[in-house]
């Protein structure tokens, strides 16, 4: 799927819930793309998924919404005959997380951070997109959990889940496949467009701007990195996003530090020499500048 076609896909996916509308998934084509040897990166409506392909049966990295669930059993199916054993959430936000319940029911294990369950256990409101997201059913939630990282052994492959404490959330994994020189970031990293920081859960750009920090270090030139959303990336780009990340931040913080209000902020368009490259997604740049000033003005004096 094009960076084009995915942004209005997800704004779609987004906007409709928020405004009580029903989502329509009749045209959403699950489509999988090969990263490396036994890893795939599949993309349909929401966040990227992975999977890890082979002798030991398939692992899952993320399952997008439940009504997609049959399309996306059907992809992996082309993949592999095997069953998946395991799902892991990269956060817990509907869109990374809709097909636990159905996945669950059909026996895959689901691992997250001790955080993910947590929040998927409750019922929570989400102010910036005026959006109520209902308590998981028992089935949906994480059986597995883990506080910093545990490493699976699969496929030929060592997996490599790892905490990485607020940045998008509380509850955020990543997750390196050492051999095949694979990185899934979750939502850590939105390839191509600005992101969507989850203040209420945890998140925050200094958190997201340390993230791409401490993960940087750990890739080589050539590692594959599988964003959330938006097309497949390299090392390169998630440094990109870094930068542009660290000029929003920046930007913003100067207008707070004049004592410019919100609407103040919004009018002097701090995004405006971003926007060229990174405002073509579902957040609009207004939107960005509100949201990056909210999470600043509680610590930025």
């Amino acid at each position: 799927m094009s960076l084009r076609k995915w942004t209005f896909a997800l704004a779609g996916l987004l906007i409709a819930p928020l405004a009580g509308a029903q989502q329509d998934f009749s045209k959403v084509v699950i489509e999988s793309q090969k990263v490396a040897e036994g890893v795939y990166m599949l993309t349909g409506a929401g966040g990227n998924m992975g999977a890890s392909i082979g002798e030991d049966g398939v692992i899952l990295i993320d399952d997008q919404f439940a009504e997609l669930t049959p399309r996306i059993q059907e992809a992996l199916t082309k993949l592999s005959p095997k069953p998946v054993r395991f799902v892991i959430n990269t956060h817990w936000h509907f869109d990374h997380t809709g097909g636990n319940e159905n996945l669950g029911k059909a026996g895959s294990i689901i691992v997250a951070h001790d955080n993910v369950r947590r929040r998927m256990s409750v019922a929570s409101f989400n102010r910036f997109f005026n959006r109520e997201t209902p308590a998981s059913p028992r089935v949906a939630l994480p059986v597995l959990t883990f506080d910093n990282n545990v490493t699976f052994h699969f496929n030929g492959d060592e997996i490599f889940v790892f905490h990485i404490a607020n940045a998008h959330t509380d509850g955020d994994s990543l997750i390196l496949f050492r051999n095949a020189n694979v990185l899934h970031a979750g939502d850590i990293f939105f390839n191509g467009i600005y992101p969507f920081i989850d203040a209420g859960s945890g998140g925050s750009i200094d958190g997201m701007i340390a993230a791409a920090d401490q993960v940087l270090p750990m890739l080589k030139p050539d590692t594959k990195v599988v964003p959330g959303h938006g097309p497949l990336g390299t090392a390169t780009d998630l440094k990109a996003f870094r930068d542009m990340l660290i000029a929003l931040r920046d930007n913003v913080a100067k207008l707070i530090r004049e004592g410019k209000t919100l609407e103040e902020a919004i009018a002097a368009t701090p995004t405006k020499d971003l926007d060229p490259v990174w405002g073509d997604g579902f957040l609009k740049p207004e939107q960005v500048v509100q949201m990056v000033y909210l999470d600043l003005k509680r610590t930025v004096k």
